[in-house]
């Protein structure tokens, strides 16, 4: 078995994500305005992770997939990461990670879980159990048009758990893959019918269970580098598919697309995973790479560096934290806390709240990693929290104060 160090992986999971010198990542490493260029700079990004998770939350100034773009490509216009799902785009949105915008390209590789979701996860066969409805709510969309989530028929509700039933149909429809997300304005979704939304050439052409997997699985290895086993399921929310996958790794082994990598930390523990031949090349080069540990860069909570726990607190010795469910008063950093990424390391956090009708971005919170939490380690890693706030506050055209 090929084995890796933990620097040797820690600078591949960041070349991978895009964070370390374009000559090393493969990606864009800048986006001006909101026409094509910045389109398709973003639409690398999508490429190499295979989706880009969605999030409602923007205390922050931004949403989380909005936070990914602007962490990786300097001069990105926020504003652009909410609106890239439209007619014509090359991507679709649907059950990744999470609820995610996935390459166009990958719908035919999703069909073993649309068959799966027929009967809806949360609410059971909630198509079937509600024929009417469904009659109606075809028949509208097929007279109307698109339909907003908001215009749906039916009485509100305080929460989730209580939707109106048009809502939960409609999104039980999008599950399975009769309709499909054709945009979002102010993140509410458009709801149209697959064939209107999705590529003729894209529809009708699901991919074999088996091959969806591989192709998933590579999919998650080429964002990651390298990675165990539980990370590449995760990625793509395979649950209680372990035997599927292990088959399916199997074969990728066999057909030389993956070989066996152990992370070898330095007390000599190792770490069973997985790994592309050309990534274990290029871990290999990246010893030489020394990244700016003063140009520090915000990342979002649901980074895909840093969504895995395990693996973060395994590469970076960071305790990735969301307290976003917790009481106030038991927070230890914060409600909505971006990490600062100071060249190789994770350094301290951000919570912060944005004020846009006093051009305000507010740090409520600012915590170090080190003995002191309210001091930095070093100088670095000081200049390194800044350098990310000012960086993230000029994104947004706000301007950085203190609570």
């Amino acid at each position: 078995m090929e084995t890796l160090s933990v620097l040797e992986t820690r600078r591949l999971a960041l070349a991978r994500a895009g964070l370390l010198n374009p000559a090393w990542t493969g990606l864009p490493a800048r986006a001006r305005g909101r026409g094509a260029q910045a389109r398709r700079a973003a639409g690398a990004f999508l490429r190499r992770f295979g989706y880009l998770q969605l999030d409602t939350v923007s205390i922050a100034g931004a949403r989380s997939h909005a936070i990914l773009l602007l962490s990786r490509l300097p001069g990105f216009d926020p504003g652009l990461g909410e609106e890239l799902l439209r007619p014509g785009e090359p991507l679709f949105e649907y059950w990744g990670h999470e609820a995610s915008w996935i390459p166009i390209e990958l719908y035919p590789f999703f069909e073993f879980r649309r068959l799966q979701f027929r009967e809806h996860p949360w609410w059971g066969d909630i198509i079937g159990e509600n024929p009417d409805v469904v009659r109606r709510l075809r028949r509208r969309i097929e007279s109307e048009g698109p339909l907003r989530s908001i215009d749906l028929e039916g009485r509100g509700s305080r929460g989730w758990w209580d939707l109106k039933i048009a809502k939960k149909v409609a999104t039980a429809l999008w599950s399975s893959g009769e309709l499909a997300i054709r945009e979002r304005h102010n993140f509410q979704r458009t709801y149209d019918l697959a064939e209107r939304v999705i590529p003729a050439k894209w529809m009708g052409k699901g991919e074999p269970y088996p091959k969806a997997l591989e192709r998933l699985l590579l999919q998650a290895l080429d964002g990651h580098g390298w990675a165990p086993t539980g990370t590449l399921a995760q990625t793509w929310r395979l649950r209680n598919r372990s035997s599927d996958v292990a088959a399916a790794l199997d074969r990728l082994v066999e057909s030389g697309r993956i070989v066996p990598c152990a992370l070898v930390d330095d007390r000599g523990k190792r770490t069973a995973g997985w790994i592309r031949p050309d990534d274990l090349d290029l871990a290999g080069r990246l010893r030489r790479v020394r990244p700016r540990a003063d140009r520090g860069v915000l990342l979002s909570p649901f980074d895909p560096v840093l969504w895995d726990r395990g693996r973060v607190r395994r590469l970076f010795g960071f305790d990735q934290v969301l307290e976003i469910f917790k009481p106030a008063e038991k927070r230890t950093y914060g409600y909505y806390c971006l990490p600062v990424l100071a060249g190789e390391r994770l350094v301290a956090r951000f919570d912060l709240k944005a004020e846009r009708p006093a051009g305000r971005l507010r740090v409520l919170s600012l915590r170090f990693e080190g003995d002191d939490p309210l001091t930095p380690a070093s100088a670095t890693d000081g200049e390194a929290a800044r350098t990310a706030l000012r960086r993230y506050a000029q994104a947004l055209s706000l301007e950085p104060t203190a609570a």
